[in-house]
Formats: C-alpha cells, sequence, structure tokens
C-alpha cells in the first residue's frame, strides 16, 4: 500500500450544500473528502453547519482528530446549526465575513455538490484567483458527473472569449477525494499574485455644497 505522504496543505475550505442530496454517493462523498483530509493531516474550515454534507464532512474530520473552523452567520446558526456544534464554531455578521474568514484561514477550496450558495462561494474564489487576488488551487469534487454541466458552460464561455484558457486552468477537477486532493497538492499558478487580499474601506469624499 503506498504510504501517505505529508500535505503541504494545513486546512481546506470545503464549499458543499445544507442539504444532503437525493443520491447516497453524494453523502458518501462528503464522508470520504472528511477521510481524506484525515489521513493527509488537514484540517477543515467550512460553512459551520450541522446538517446536509456540511455536517457529513465536518464530523468525519472532527471524527478523525482534525481540528474542524465553521464560519457561520448569526442569523443563520438556527436554521444550519442542530445538536452540538462541530468543532470550532465562529459566529460572524453576515455572508461576506463569512466568505472573506473562510477563504483567509484555507490553503485550498473544493466544492462538494450543493445548491446557490456553493456556487456563490465557488465562483467568487475562482474570481479572486483570476484577479490575482489569491493563488490558492479551487477543486470541484464531481460527483457522478454533478458538475458536468458546470464545466461545459465554462468550455463554452472559453469558446465564446468570456473566459481566458488561463482562467480555465484554475479549476482543478476530480471524481474522488483521493485524486482531487492529489491533483490540487500538484496545482501551479499561472501568474503571481497582483492584488492584496484585504482591501481598505473607502474614504468617503463629501460632494461639494451647490450655492
Amino acid at each position: 500500500m503506498e504510504e501517505m505522504k505529508k500535505s503541504k496543505f494545513k486546512r481546506i475550505c470545503v464549499f458543499c450544500g445544507s442539504s444532503s442530496g437525493k443520491k447516497t454517493s453524494y453523502q458518501e462523498a462528503a464522508v470520504q473528502l472528511g477521510k481524506e483530509l484525515v489521513e493527509r493531516k488537514i484540517d477543515l474550515v467550512y460553512g459551520g453547519g450541522s446538517i446536509g454534507l456540511m455536517g457529513l464532512v465536518s464530523q468525519a474530520v472532527h471524527d478523525g482528530g482534525r481540528h474542524v473552523l465553521g464560519v457561520i452567520p448569526k442569523s443563520l446558526m438556527p436554521r444550519e446549526l442542530t445538536g452540538e456544534p462541530v468543532g470550532e464554531v465562529r459566529a460572524v455578521s453576515n455572508m461576506h465575513q463569512r466568505k472573506a474568514e473562510m477563504a483567509r484561514q484555507a490553503d485550498a477550496f473544493i466544492a462538494l455538490p450543493g445548491g446557490y450558495g456553493t456556487l456563490e462561494e465557488l465562483l467568487e474564489v475562482i474570481t479572486w484567483a483570476q484577479l490575482g487576488i489569491h493563488e490558492k488551487p479551487v477543486g470541484l469534487l464531481n460527483v457522478d458527473g454533478y458538475y458536468n454541466s458546470l464545466l461545459s458552460f465554462i468550455d463554452k464561455a472559453v469558446d465564446e472569449g468570456f473566459i481566458s484558457s488561463a482562467a480555465h486552468r484554475i479549476i482543478v477537477s476530480a471524481p474522488t477525494a483521493a485524486e482531487l486532493v492529489r491533483a490540487l497538492e500538484d496545482y501551479v499558478p499561472e501568474r503571481e499574485s497582483t492584488l492584496v487580499w484585504d482591501v481598505e474601506p473607502l474614504s468617503y469624499v463629501p460632494e461639494p455644497s451647490v450655492v
């Protein structure tokens, strides 16, 4: 059996649904991803929920003895947290703070199957990579071809001139957790970061008064 080498990632951010999905393969993939992180001694940062795929991946990482950091807006805590929270829960004010904190804490990103929220989080970190705000790899865990239509859309956008070939290569896709983590380990960014991660608040300049 091949010996598992220690990962270069200390913590990976996982985006996924607060629902479990209809197929058991989605749930199994979430658990398997959690176990893969444990085997590679990688900690988890995620959206903080204890239900759906979020609950499954976080519980698997926690049960394996790795640190779990959940970042969740206060307003979503009654909806997405049930029973005892898993690992460390960090409450924030809103969705923007949630995404910024998860991204700041992570060395790489993985999207499991999910809905609008998962897509929104995924596309934002892809966009940040395209802009050079970060060089962290972004992976799609394409369970049973769940993300095939998204990948086809991106191919179409490249063909039509809206996404560059270099930006297309930001996305790393694989059908299993083990393959995906290995591919993320091998990812080499196209260019060095060119923008700062944290942006200072815009200063307000009052309009001149009209006499």
